[in-house]
């Protein structure tokens, strides 16, 4: 497992829109379609990175105490599903029941779409407000799987708060940290 870093987005970047299959249903969904009335989360995850297994309960969470709030999560894999077919459609469908997402998980097969956001790794978060300009890209928490730390969120908690309170959410943002995303 390759240790990577997430590239930080510039802040006030507009959201790259995207239609992709939602492998939980089988439907094209676009952006324009999920966002939330108050904010939207982009999140570039995967089913078999350890750092996103580490935080898979808490994204659960995250997702089912904001949604009520206005925020939308969105999950995206973009991984070759060809070197790397654990984490193909199927298994992404498979993988989203049996973690109760909440949230749809979307597959992006020419791996555009990472592209289009500077994606970097899993897991990666692009939170975006009402008007899909970003204002928060970084880590969910300091925790990592083995350093003790437990997993609350609370960085991307702390950003959501902000954001539905219209206050300015700080601008000293730390990387999200985890598996490269693998490219084709």
């Amino acid at each position: 497992m390759a240790l990577t870093p997430s590239n930080m987005l510039p802040l006030g970047t507009k959201a790259p829109d995207f239609d992709l299959l939602d492998t939980k249903d089988g439907l094209q969904k676009s952006l324009s379609y999920l966002k939330g009335n108050t904010g939207t989360l982009v999140m570039f995850i995967c089913n078999h990175c350890p750092f996103v297994v580490h935080v898979n309960a808490q994204l659960v969470a995250l997702s089912n105490d904001y949604v009520t709030k206005g925020i939308n999560c969105i999950a995206i894999s973009s991984n070759d599903a060809i070197n790397y077919p654990q984490d193909g459609p199927e298994q992404m469908k498979q993988h989203a029941k049996d973690n109760h997402y909440p949230f749809p998980y979307l597959y992006d097969e020419t791996q555009d779409v990472a592209k289009a956001y500077d994606a970097a790794c899993t897991p990666d978060f692009f939170l975006f407000d009402v008007n899909l300009e970003l204002v928060y890209t970084g880590q969910f928490d300091d925790s990592r799987p083995g350093n003790g730390i437990p997993v609350t969120g609370k960085d991307l908690r702390n950003a959501f708060d902000a954001l539905i309170n219209g206050k300015t959410i700080n601008s000293n943002q730390k990387p999200s940290m985890g598996c490269n995303i693998k490219w084709e």
